[in-house]
């Protein structure tokens, strides 16, 4: 029993010890309609993905999407460094998907996409 219970923190502890420094909530900056919302960062295979959580409008409050639970990062690749890249995003409030990277710094996520040479980007904020 005890080294059963001694391997499955072990298995706990590198689980932690791998987790990407990027995973986690995000709050959005507000795009050009006001509203922002919660992105959660995660793992998919060697690559990083995000989905859209709980959408809110310029005062605070939670608004109804149909966009909830919508993949809205893929493909990103961890490139070292903070630095991710070589993935997509896609923008929700103009309904637009974009070749994007990433730049973490501390508790600050600058995401930046571009489609068709126009390019934009936000700042977002960890949320845990």
């Amino acid at each position: 029993m005890k080294l059963m219970t001694l391997a499955a923190g072990l298995v706990l502890a590198a689980t932690a010890a791998f987790a990407d420094p990027v995973e986690g909530t995000w709050k959005t900056q507000p795009g050009d309609d006001g509203n922002y919302g919660l992105v959660t960062i995660s793992p998919c295979g060697a690559e990083i993905c995000g989905v859209l959580g709980q959408g809110y409008d310029a005062s605070g409050n939670k608004i109804a999407s149909p966009n909830i639970g919508r993949q809205m990062i893929w493909a990103m690749k961890p490139q070292g460094g903070g630095a991710y890249g070589g993935g997509k995003i896609w923008a929700p409030d103009r309904d637009k998907t974009y070749n994007s990277k990433m730049t973490l710094s501390g508790n600050q996520l600058e995401v930046e996409g571009c489609v068709l040479g126009i390019c934009r980007g936000q700042t977002w904020t960890r949320v845990k």
